[in-house]
């Protein structure tokens, strides 16, 4: 009898408490509107313009769509929805979410270290845009000839590539020798580091600065920021759209990006690259959508804003397409050159090709200023989530922290200056593409796959419903249960294992990387998927109960309530109602080992 009592009061009063002081000085949104502003700047970043276009002609134009809606369909709609639900419910970020399964909690470890090689590498890329802004003010954009003194003599104009000698001859435009031999003033190989590129120390320098500022007051700051660096770009991107569809050639280059061609649909290599450029793209699994999320009202609507943003990112992906290749179709029209050869991904895409179409049309620095702040806003709003999620995953778990945020952000925009800097070197590019290439994308796919087994197969996707019923006042449908539970996990896999066996051997510029490069690569992965197996290792180790109530005291949820105590209490009852067990607490955890 009175154990019965001891669970109809919940979890112990020290539990209560420390929930109480997380809730009340976590934040929340002024409203749902910076919300969605966050979620939409999070979500959309430059790789909707310099990867997706080039991904969709490239595998089959406009028959590429299919396996990415799909993709989206099956596997990014539902992790985006969870993860969402997951924040909004729990009021914890990406640590703290896997109070809904202990033993998990290496996959929260393992989401900070992706987070943190991110963090590391799209710094430097969104700097590379405030270098290229930089040279828009000279009375000639310097990119457009031959006579700088970086220039060789393989270069050629744009206008004369078709006219610039034999086919034989080796012949590099002005643009791409700009952006290599003055921006990046790039090394032979990853091997030869060289010396560090100072002008571009200082624009990383000024991308951090401008990020601190704008994240040190959290989530109240970030809110206010994003009303700038989400819509902003969209308006720039339509006024690009306005002037690239009217230029000779255009439309040529556009039908190139969406003529489809059906037979890339039976290339298994197509699927994995839409299926890779839905987890870039979405962002499930990195732990932003469910940190973002934690700062909601209870009772958000949580369906709508799922459809509603990643509506926007997929039109986002496919009108930045035909914003790249109506300007590509023009730059081939010029050059004599056809856009399939003319077409590149990347940063080939955003910093050479690019910019040399706009160096062709009247006041190129307006256009190639407009191009690049562009770049730059759709990369900060990114890295503003990722670094605001690192920040709230230290404090929910060390929450004494609380009383010294801006110190700890600022330390935090230090360590990852200092980390950075390594890709500010003459080999920056090659260290930069290593990471982009393996540090994060299989990760991610791990993490998500961990995430869904976690809610469907091990907590139930039945009590994950009668949470979100709790929360949202309506059961979630059928729908949603057979997706969480069978469909989204079985497309996580196909994958995950599509990705492994289907990846590309990395070249950067057409330089093969050395072996111990490439297992270094590897090693940049491993580091951070290790933590989901050492961490259930380490508590077999560290057990005091028997091995099997061990572990099963972890595979059930810990304390996984709502954050605010009136819903807390409110859920508390519904459980009962319901005739379902309090949660475990903490000290019942320490007693099991």
């Amino acid at each position: 009898m009175a154990k019965n009592q001891k669970q109809a009061e919940g979890p112990p009063r020290a539990m209560k408490e420390k929930r109480i002081v997380r809730d009340e000085e976590r934040g929340h949104w002024n409203s749902k509107t910076e919300f969605i502003l966050t979620l939409v700047g999070y979500a959309i970043g430059i790789g909707n313009v310099w990867r997706f276009p080039y991904l969709c002609y490239r595998s089959g134009g406009a028959a590429f769509l299919i396996p990415y809606i799909l993709m989206v369909i099956f596997a990014g709609v539902p992790l985006f929805y969870m993860e969402i639900l997951i924040g909004q419910f729990s009021s914890t970020g990406c640590t703290g979410m896997w109070r809904l399964v202990p033993l998990f909690k290496g996959a929260g470890i393992a989401q900070i270290i992706v987070n943190s090689y991110c963090m590391c590498y799209y710094s430097v890329i969104i700097s590379y845009p405030i270098r290229m802004m930089s040279y828009c003010f000279f009375a000639k954009v310097p990119w457009i000839s031959c006579d700088n003194s970086w220039n060789t003599e393989a270069c050629v104009v744009a206008e004369h590539i078709s006219s610039g000698g034999n086919s034989s001859d080796i012949i590099v435009t002005s643009s791409d020798e700009f952006f290599h031999l003055e921006i990046l003033r790039i090394s032979s190989s990853i091997s030869d580091i060289g010396g560090i590129v100072w002008e571009q120390l200082v624009c990383s320098i000024v991308v951090w600065i401008i990020v601190y500022f704008c994240v040190m007051g959290g989530v109240k700051s970030v809110g206010k920021v994003v009303y700038f660096t989400a819509p902003f770009p969209y308006i720039l991107l339509f006024i690009l759209f306005l002037r690239g569809v009217t230029l000779p050639g255009a439309w040529s280059g556009i039908k190139y990006f969406v003529y489809p061609e059906w037979k890339y649909l039976l290339d298994l290599k197509v699927w994995a690259d839409a299926s890779i450029q839905m987890f870039f793209g979405l962002g499930p699994g990195w732990g932003g959508l469910i940190n973002m999320a934690s700062f909601n009202n209870f009772r958000n609507n949580a369906k709508l804003d799922t459809y509603l943003v990643i509506s926007i990112n997929v039109f986002t992906s496919f009108f930045a397409g035909l914003v790249v290749f109506s300007v590509l179709g023009f730059l081939s029209e010029k050059s004599g050159v056809p856009v399939e050869n003319v077409a590149t991904g990347g940063a080939g895409l955003a910093f050479i090709a690019y910019p040399e179409a706009l160096a062709l049309m009247p006041i190129p620095q307006l256009w190639a200023l407009m191009f690049f702040f562009m770049l730059f806003l759709l990369g900060v709003s990114t890295v503003f989530v990722i670094l605001e999620s690192f920040v709230s995953s230290i404090l929910d778990e060390w929450m004494w922290a609380r009383n010294y945020k801006w110190q700890l952000t600022l330390c935090t925009c230090i360590t990852f200056l200092a980390l950075s800097s390594v890709m500010c070197t003459n080999a920056g590019m090659f260290i930069l593409q290593l990471l982009d290439w393996y540090s994060s994308a299989i990760a991610v796919i791990c993490i998500c796959l961990v995430e869904i087994i976690m809610v469907s197969w091990i907590y139930g996707t039945k009590n994950f419903m009668m949470d979100v019923e709790f929360m949202l006042g309506k059961r979630p449908s059928l729908y949603w249960q057979i997706l969480w539970q069978w469909i989204t996990p079985i497309v996580i896999i196909f994958i995950l294992i599509m990705s492994i066996a289907f990846i590309r051997t990395i070249t950067y510029n057409d330089i093969p990387y050395p072996s111990w490069a490439i297992i270094l690569g590897w090693c940049s992965f491993v580091s951070s998927v290790m933590f989901i197996p050492l961490y259930i290792i380490n508590i077999m180790i560290q057990k005091r109960a028997t091995f099997k109530e061990s572990m099963q005291k972890r595979l059930k949820p810990l304390d996984w309530t709502p954050g605010d105590p009136k819903d807390r209490e409110e859920y508390s009852a519904f459980r009962r109602q319901r005739r379902m067990p309090d949660f475990m607490s903490e000290t019942d955890v320490e007693s099991s080992r």
